[in-house]
């Protein structure tokens, strides 16, 4: 029996938890909590076993994080919210100060000192636009939308199949007639709602941690190898830079002079190669939208997780369990992306080196240390690659700089550059695997080129001169006559 008054302890097991019970089932509650406890699911004991302290005020942000988790990702399939704020939090952990004017100072100094040894390796102007120095946190904030777009189309395919198998799995283990937690609007969310939700919340965690790790390891905007920024502009994160250069043989200020030549190089490439960044973006968009999910594969990789558990569905996703399985015309496209990622840290590599090696001692030892951190890569870009089965550090880079350095040996460096001028003229991976006939291969395709326009001009050419206009070849005949005298007779 219940009392009135306040100095009596409350039932055992705790009202808070019974309450958040009661939030959660809604105007059904005294029913849903009869029918738990006829089966055997006692909330005080289901409170003991939890651990959960009986304490309201926790409660009461345990269903406000509930609630928030399902209203806050709407129809998006990746909760942005989520994503932004584990990011920003992962960003600052062991602390994330605000970068220093003199640390700012430092940074211009470097990138413009980078533009100047950068024009005298390639033709390609400076990318212009904002020069500025960033924290982690700000390195997030400027980067997250293109996260955003190069995640967002894969997420859409993998969880509309994590909510199918999952809402299968649900009702067996809610017992009749307990409803769901009520949704935004008020009513009762059905299963493949929740589970929408869910899966959102999962790829938003996933996604945060990859953005808020990488915030940690990259030195400017650029060197993942995709142009994660809209707009031209050259960073460096001073913090990141710092870390990079303690413990090596190389003066802080040398690391950061060719580091800043690397993010100037790259910010040429994608500001004045104006086809690049979308040539780049389409084929990750490509990719995705050809997915398709084994959902064999994946119903019995969940069988054991808890549908309603976040962080094990977490756990699973960074485990692969949900690989896509990928097609051959995935594995097509993935195939001329990992080239043309190839092709753009190859020709950085190569121009950097021109750039730096008249000035910087330890230039050499520098490009080495890059090449095997971007071969290496880290547990952020292995975590987008089993997120959304891309890889973003270049497999073939040293190929693709051996390439460019052949190119600038033999016809110069303008016409290195001038290979980017448009995407046909982009080497593949025969002309990775063979250098030396890149030239060769490319003369012939030009001669073919150029026998079809001839082909094609020769046509179109019979085509207006063998016929008047509507009245077809009757303008010749007029002319001539079939005796030849030009008359038009015949005799």
């Amino acid at each position: 029996m219940t009392s009135d008054d306040p100095r009596q302890p409350e039932p055992t097991g705790g009202s808070a938890w019974e309450q958040m019970l009661r939030q959660m089932f809604g105007p059904d509650a005294d029913e849903a909590l009869r029918q738990m406890r006829e089966q055997g699911l006692d909330p005080a004991e289901m409170a003991r076993a939890s651990g959960l302290p009986d304490d309201p005020a926790l409660v009461d942000q345990v269903v406000a994080q509930v609630q928030r988790m399902l209203a806050g990702s709407g129809d998006d399939p990746v909760n942005w919210d989520v994503a932004h704020d584990l990011a920003r939090q992962v960003a600052v952990q062991g602390g994330d100060p605000t970068v220093t004017p003199a640390e700012a100072r430092q940074a211009a100094d470097a990138l413009g000192v980078a533009e100047l040894w950068l024009d005298a390796a390639t033709d390609l102007p400076p990318a212009g636009g904002r020069v500025h120095a960033l924290s982690r946190s700000e390195w997030v904030e400027q980067t997250l939308p293109t996260w955003r777009t190069l995640t967002e189309p894969v997420a859409t395919s993998m969880s509309t199949a994590l909510a199918t198998t999952l809402a299968d799995q649900l009702p067996g283990q809610l017992p009749e007639g307990l409803a769901l937690p009520a949704g935004p609007g008020g009513g009762a969310l059905d299963p493949a709602a929740m589970m929408r939700q869910l899966g959102a919340l999962v790829f938003g965690m996933q996604v945060g941690q990859a953005a808020g790790s990488l915030s940690r390891e990259v030195f400017g905007l650029t060197d993942v190898g995709l142009p994660l920024v809209a707009e031209p502009a050259t960073a460096l994160v001073p913090r990141n830079v710092a870390e990079f250069a303690d413990g090596l043989d190389v003066p802080l200020e040398e690391v950061r002079l060719f580091l800043a030549l690397r993010e100037a190089a790259h910010a040429r490439l994608f500001t004045h190669v104006t086809w690049l960044r979308g040539h780049l973006l389409a084929a990750v968009d490509a990719y995705a939208r050809g997915i398709s999910i084994d959902l064999e594969s994946l119903e019995e990789s969940v069988r054991s997780i808890d549908p309603t558990d976040p962080a094990a569905l977490q756990g699973a996703l960074s485990s692969g369990v949900f690989a896509p399985q990928t097609t051959p015309e995935q594995q097509a496209v993935l195939a001329r992306l990992e080239t043309a990622l190839a092709l753009v840290e190859g020709w950085v590599d190569e121009v950097v080196a021109t750039a730096a090696l008249p000035h910087l001692p330890h230039s050499v030892a520098l490009r080495e240390m890059i090449r095997r951190r971007r071969a290496a890569g880290g547990p952020a870009e292995q975590t987008f690659a089993t997120l959304v089965g891309l890889e973003l550090r270049p497999r073939r880079s040293r190929d693709a700089a051996a390439l460019w350095a052949h190119i600038a040996r033999e016809q110069g460096p303008g016409a290195r550059d001038a290979v980017w001028d448009h995407p046909d003229l982009l080497p593949t991976a025969e002309d990775l695997d063979d250098p030396t006939g890149y030239a060769e291969r490319r003369s012939a395709a030009q001669d073919e080129h150029a026998d079809l326009d001839r082909a094609l001009a020769e046509i179109l050419d019979e085509d207006t001169t063998g016929t008047g206009g509507p009245g077809g070849g009757e303008a010749t005949g007029g002319e001539t006559g079939a005796d030849g005298d030009g008359d038009g007779t015949t005799r």
